[in-house]
């Protein structure tokens, strides 16, 4: 591969690693060529975008990169794919129900919002984080809780207001 080739990977790795806020770094070595187009477009299905390059190449891109990644590097070994989403659960739950059926792909290293998690036994955490979107659901229902458990007791109160009224009525008649 030609010095101007690798430059170019390298620039390509950067602009996407700057364009999402979450990558991982996976192994799908000895997937066979069905399995791996298989995981790939259920990744495609899932808005992720999936390559593959050199670890070398990987390095040198995230070198470039604002931010410390150097814990990474260490996972940069054997056969690598980069797996960008804009959600920081979504590869995790790919690779989970993909390993269901399979030994690979494993998890190396991923990238969540600056936090970095390396190694496989990282996966059921990262599977069980909540994306922006679920925590903004599940602030909005706590929010929302306290005002419909209050109208809900005014609105109770109020039958039984007007239960007790008809009953005195019935009495005086």
């Amino acid at each position: 591969m030609k010095r101007e080739e690798k430059e170019e990977i390298i620039s390509s790795l950067v602009e996407n690693l700057s364009k999402y806020n979450n990558f991982y770094i996976a192994d799908i070595s000895n997937l066979t060529v069905e399995k791996t187009n298989k995981f790939r477009r259920i990744c495609f299905n899932q808005n992720i975008k999936v390559s593959v390059a050199k670890n070398t190449l990987i390095q040198k891109a995230l070198e470039k990169m604002d931010g410390d990644y150097s814990p990474l590097f260490d996972a940069l070994k054997g056969s690598s794919a980069i797996m960008y989403s804009d959600t920081g659960n979504a590869p995790a739950k790919v690779i989970k129900d993909f390993r269901k059926t399979s030994d690979r792909p494993i998890l190396k290293g991923a990238w969540i919002d600056s936090a970095i998690f390396v190694g496989d036994n990282y996966l059921d955490a990262l599977v069980s984080l909540k994306s922006k979107n679920e925590l903004i659901g599940d602030i909005i229902a706590l929010l929302q809780s306290p005002a419909k458990n209050v109208i809900a007791g005014l609105q109770s109160g109020g039958q039984k207001l007007s239960g007790i009224l008809k009953t005195l009525e019935n009495k005086g008649s």
